[in-house]
């Protein structure tokens, strides 16, 4: 529990000293026609059907736009996102972000009692001999995420977690994955590495099952 709270701390302290710059605010409206391409993917109003393109509906948009930022500029790679995002301007970025943002996500077809594993592990952490901390720490109990974080902050803080509540399991367990074999690497802070290191499979695709079954 010790180290749980040390992660959790750091991931705070992390918080309050790395500032991402500041954007011209985005435009909902031009966004839902800058996203026409994205739609095909991530589904017209950010609500997906496969399970591998995330769901970008009611997503933190700082989140979206740090994403992009980090596809354009190689932080982070994918053999789909890397190009689509070359082309994008700064403006294009918070008016695609400003748009998912706002719209609706839809309610996770699964249900929490056939997670507990996952349930345990997202709300308690993963305890000795290889402890890992909780997801609620930054995730919040219904996976929503850093997305009210102007109520409780004047700067935008470089962590912030995403909203991930009712987002397909099989898109979380990916990202963990490629989080604990440091395939994905643009985590401030390695936060999300060390969180997903200890987990073994198993336990990776509890918490991908349970978090698919919060409502945020």
């Amino acid at each position: 529990m010790i180290k749980n709270a040390q992660l959790v701390l750091a991931a705070c302290a992390l918080s309050s000293v790395f500032v991402l710059p500041v954007h011209a605010a985005g435009n909902a409206d031009a966004g839902k026609t800058k996203s026409a391409a994205c739609g095909a993917c991530h589904g017209a109003d950010g609500n997906s059907v496969a399970p591998t393109f995330p769901k970008l509906a009611g997503q933190v948009p700082e989140y979206i736009i740090k994403q992009l930022h980090d596809f354009k500029a190689g932080r982070r790679s994918n053999p789909v996102m890397s190009p689509m995002a070359q082309p994008l301007s700064d403006q294009d970025i918070e008016d695609v972000a400003a748009y998912f943002s706002s719209q609706k996500l839809a309610p996770p077809a699964a249900t929490a009692a056939a997670v507990p594993t996952g349930e345990k592990i997202y709300l308690k952490g993963k305890g000795l001999p290889t402890q890992a901390a909780a997801c609620l720490g930054c995730h919040g109990q219904g996976g929503e995420g850093n997305i009210n974080w102007k109520k409780n902050m004047a700067v935008q803080p470089a962590v912030l977690a995403p909203a991930i509540g009712g987002q397909h399991s099989g898109y979380v367990a990916a990202q963990l994955q490629a989080f604990q074999a440091a395939q994905r690497a643009n985590d401030v802070g390695s936060i999300m590495r060390n969180v997903a290191h200890p987990l073994n499979a198993e336990e990776i695709q509890a918490v991908a099952d349970y978090v698919a079954t919060l409502t945020r």
